[in-house]
């Protein structure tokens, strides 16, 4: 049988898990055939865990080539997903990022179109849309049990993070380096599952706070206030400094509402439309009987290998992808939009202006004052090396 060859460009603590997936076979049909990475130690730590069967360089444009692989992982930086990707498109391979899909959706769209004229498959590492309950509750929202959504308010504070963290390297919360603080490093995931439920919002109004708890300059807290067409509105309240965290999603319809927290579903299900209770009923406060369906929902299995082993399979016999690399740019159009929202203090459509966006990120880079890592980071990158950590999960 036909071994899907991957590469994986940048092995850090995601890259590095990613590989030593694919090289202990973890995803069947597929083999780990390289990995990249410009970083000495992270060398070394390929050729002590991964053997000779496997191609070890610092320059991936040596591995960006259909005779060494089939596939491009790119697990680099933020703002180098779409020039890798850009690049292996180009080279005639198939590639697989992880999220962010970048930093400006300029730069994402440039991508999109270059994976559209290759023709080659494009996916992104929202690993989260394989959790069973967002699959589950998207698809209640799919088929209107919820009846017409009023309302979508997900509270996302366990995200925790010390000093010691964003002290551990130099390009973590920067402009330069990550490009964003909580919205663009802990947070696409979410706002990927936001809008793959709900889909995109028409406009919003952010408070993006910069350095509310930590000494950084980026953002660490943020509320997002949205709306939508049809007179539906969102919040979205994220943190890296709340502890403990919370992590609950409530989503508001005409027939009911949903309420998914430590790791449970709830449904509280109406017989009748609410708009037809509301206009019919004599009494001014009804006591509606309501129906309560509890699920509980447990992950098989880690959410990054099912999004390999589904790429995998697209590959080889044409199984649905469950994350399309092009739909990458829809969580950060919402990023973008609350950044430009918040730097403006004003209302802003989604998404919103690209060449404000742009102009006021190259701003904040131009002023930005270079940061220096710890000279001893709390937790070295070799103890890290090749497992997921429980910190990527959806964490209830």
């Amino acid at each position: 049988m036909k071994k899907i060859r991957y590469g994986v460009i940048g092995i850090g603590n995601m890259g590095s898990a990613h590989a030593k997936a694919l090289y202990d076979g973890l995803v069947d049909g597929a083999v780990l055939a390289a990995v990249s990475d410009l970083d000495a130690t992270r060398l070394l730590w390929a050729h002590e865990n991964l053997g000779q069967s496997v191609a070890i360089c610092s320059d991936y444009h040596d591995i960006l080539t259909p005779d060494k692989v089939d596939v491009v992982l790119v697990a680099t930086p933020h703002y180098t997903h779409p020039v890798i990707a850009k690049e292996a498109f180009a080279a005639g391979l198939n590639v697989l990022i992880e999220k962010p899909a970048g930093v400006d959706a300029v730069d994402v769209k440039c991508m999109n179109k270059a994976a559209e004229k290759s023709g080659k498959v494009f996916g992104i590492m929202f690993n989260q849309r394989t959790n069973p309950l967002f699959q589950t509750l998207k698809y209640y929202v799919d088929i209107g049990l919820l009846g017409e959504i009023k309302r979508f308010n997900w509270i996302i504070s366990n995200w925790y993070r010390s000093q010691a963290y964003y002290d551990s390297a130099g390009w973590r919360a920067t402009w330069n380096g990550e490009g964003g603080g909580v919205l663009l490093n802990q947070c696409p995931h979410n706002l990927d599952i936001w809008q793959w439920i709900m889909g995109m919002p028409s406009r919003l109004r952010a408070f993006c706070k910069v350095g509310h708890f930590h000494r950084i300059a980026v953002e660490d807290d943020v509320t997002i206030y949205a709306e939508y067409r049809n007179g539906a509105s969102a919040t979205f309240i994220t943190s890296t400094g709340e502890y403990p965290g919370t992590n609950r999603l409530e989503i508001s319809g005409t027939y009911g509402k949903a309420v998914a927290e430590e790791g449970v579903l709830k449904l509280y299900l109406l017989s009748e439309d609410e708009r037809e209770i509301c206009f019919n009923t004599s009494e001014a406060m009804p006591r509606e009987k309501i129906t309560e369906v509890v699920l509980n929902f447990e992950e098989k299995e880690d959410g990054h290998v099912l999004i390999l082993k589904n790429f995998t399979n697209h590959l080889l016999n044409g199984e649905e992808l469950i994350s399309p690399g092009t739909e990458g740019i829809n969580s950060l159009r919402i990023s973008n939009a609350a950044y430009v929202s918040s730097w403006t203090h004003e209302t802003v459509d989604v998404p919103a202006d690209e060449k404000i966006f742009s102009g006021l990120l190259f701003e904040k880079r131009k002023r930005e004052k270079e940061r220096k890592a710890a000279p001893e980071p709390p937790v070295s990158h070799k103890e890290k090396a090749g497992e997921y950590d429980s910190r990527w999960s959806v964490r209830w």
